[in-house]
């Protein structure tokens, strides 16, 4: 009974996902931190719009709700893990396979940042775009993971199949 919960057509593809995403996502890390050593370099220009640096943020999106305490740092790392298993428990549920995609992103990002905060006490930033005077936030692989898992969230809900399903045939 539990296997129906956790497991459905689609789980593979979108479980697959998200361990890729996580592997990719701590290799970035361990290489920009420990090989590359980008804390030592300080901000480096690799474009007149695009710099890497190193940035620890404590709090989520955006560098909201700061958590500077232990107890802090364990909600969101609990936070992160229990939306993961929720999206485990959607994946098993769902026919698409850019939902699958979408959700294994989500999850493989989620369980990224939480390893960092569980090894670190805060996620490891890297990547920031400015142009114009306008600053982007700084952000990392397991971020661009969970936008592009929402992206492709909101186009499979707006344009994907499983609005058709649903539809009277015309006689």
């Amino acid at each position: 009974m539990l296997r129906h919960w956790l497991w459905g057509p689609h789980s593979p593809l979108g479980l697959a996902v998200a361990a890729i995403t996580v592997v990719a996502d701590q290799a970035n890390k361990a290489w920009m931190i420990h090989v590359y050593d980008i804390g030592a370099k300080g901000k480096v220009t690799l474009t007149p719009y695009f710099d890497i640096v190193l940035l620890w943020n404590k709090g989520v999106s955006y560098g909201l709700l700061p958590q500077d305490s232990a107890l802090g740092r364990l909600g969101l790392i609990g936070f992160a893990f229990g939306a993961s298993l929720a999206l485990i428990v959607w994946l098993a549920r769902i026919s698409s396979p850019l939902t699958a995609v979408a959700i294994g992103f989500i999850i493989g990002g989620a369980i990224g940042n939480a390893i960092d905060r569980m090894a670190y006490g805060a996620v490891a930033d890297f990547y920031a775009f400015h142009a114009f005077g306008l600053e982007w936030y700084v952000f990392n692989i397991a971020d661009v993971a969970i936008v592009a898992g929402v992206i492709g969230l909101l186009y499979d809900s707006i344009f994907g199949g499983h609005k058709k399903a649903g539809k009277p045939s015309k006689m």
